[in-house]
């Protein structure tokens, strides 16, 4: 039986790889504590579980969903309010706002509705590897611009070569960063959009951990630019300010012929989202900003736990300011997989190495705060225990 050819140039998805290493072990008995998978740990709020369960229960929301692709128009005109809200953005919910099923899904859309095969994408190394994964499936080509840390984890859009840059289509950027952490800027939006309009290049702004922020850090959106619209979209998602990673459920909002585009992938591919669910995540963006500033305060309070026991073995840096990640360099003489290697070995603690991220991630290992209070003392206790 033949296998398509494209997916022989997809590497194996890194979270898939790392459950199975994480299971594997576990099957030998062996007490594992991953610090790999950006997954929260506490439970979706109350009330919006509820929600659901009352929606539930009213078989009109049992056929295809409503408005189906688009996602029901209620839940758009509160995608709108919330963003008019909380980053001063307007929004129009019947041309400017389209319902995903997750952000992730709206990644693999722009590239489908975007971009035609042997297209340039332009993709931040280190970056999310699924933004590889879409352009590859999309017959793409993907070209890496290194985003260092003596330019706060940004890309220098002079650096990108001129021939370079004119064949470009599309470019993913994700800020707050995964995995660096890094935050962007409202001047670094302005040049994005100067770069953007002088190459003819379609924007795909990645936001799902636009509320994951510390030290006073501004809340952004790219669409707080002006002109931002005229180039590119965003996506956002419910998965983390919610914890609701599960329920798969978020939005692209911005240009409308690129929702156009993403629509029209999306009708021929799924029927949207299941009715109660819009309703959940319309009970969530109405009512339950609180759950956001108290899981501000569990991961501010797990970050400073893993920053002052790496203090403790001699790993001293300043974090960026945004997700749930701290991307953490590893001791001298190590490289990313030498440090995953050892701290496995020796405390049974995996973490995601740089590497995993692109090239320009040597150097650094990836560390999630979303594990439970305990396991992350345990995990902290492990390490100190090791590298003292």
């Amino acid at each position: 039986m033949q296998i398509a050819d494209r997916l022989k140039k997809i590497p194996p998805y890194l979270f898939v790889e790392l459950r199975k290493k994480i299971n594997k072990a576990k099957a030998e008995g062996i007490d594992v504590i991953s610090l790999a998978i950006g997954d929260p740990v506490e439970p979706t709020p109350d009330a919006i579980i509820e929600e659901l369960c009352v929606r539930a229960q009213d078989p009109e929301n049992h056929r295809y969903p409503t408005d189906e692709e688009k996602g029901m128009f209620a839940f758009r005109r509160e995608i709108a309010s919330w963003y008019g809200s909380r980053y001063g953005v307007p929004l129009d919910p019947a041309s400017e706002i389209l319902a995903l099923i997750g952000s992730k899904e709206g990644c693999h859309h722009f590239i489908l509705g975007c971009i035609n095969p042997g297209d340039i994408i332009l993709m931040t190394d280190p970056g999310y590897p699924a933004y590889r994964a879409s352009i590859l499936m999309g017959g793409g080509e993907p070209y890496n611009v290194p985003i260092l840390a003596e330019n706060q984890y940004l890309p220098v859009f002079e650096d990108i070569p001129s021939d370079v840059a004119k064949r470009a289509k599309g470019i993913f950027l994700n800020y707050p960063n995964n995995p660096t952490g890094a935050c962007a800027t409202r001047e670094f939006f302005h040049r994005l959009v100067d770069f953007a309009r002088q190459y003819d290049v379609a924007v795909c702004f990645d936001n799902p951990y636009s509320e994951i922020l510390f030290d006073g850090q501004e809340r952004l959106s790219f669409l707080m630019a002006e002109r931002a619209r005229e180039v590119g979209v965003e996506l956002n998602s419910l998965s983390k300010p919610y914890n609701m990673t599960g329920w798969r459920i978020g939005m692209a909002v911005g240009n409308p012929d690129i929702l156009a585009a993403m629509s029209k992938v999306k009708e021929n591919t799924d029927s949207g989202i299941f009715n109660p669910i819009q309703y959940a995540a319309i009970h969530a963006l109405k009512h339950e900003a609180a759950n956001i500033d108290n899981m501000l305060q569990i991961y501010k309070r797990r970050r400073e736990v893993v920053l002052e026991t790496l203090r403790r073995i001699g790993i001293v840096f300043k974090p960026p300011r945004g997700t749930f990640y701290l991307w953490v360099p590893v001791p001298q003489g190590m490289t990313s997989l030498d440090f995953t290697d050892i701290l496995f070995d020796r405390t049974a603690i995996v973490v995601a190495a740089g590497t995993a991220y692109g090239r320009y991630g040597e150097g650094y290992i990836r560390i999630s705060l979303t594990v439970p209070d305990g396991r992350l003392k345990e995990a902290m206790e492990r390490i100190e225990k090791a590298f003292t």
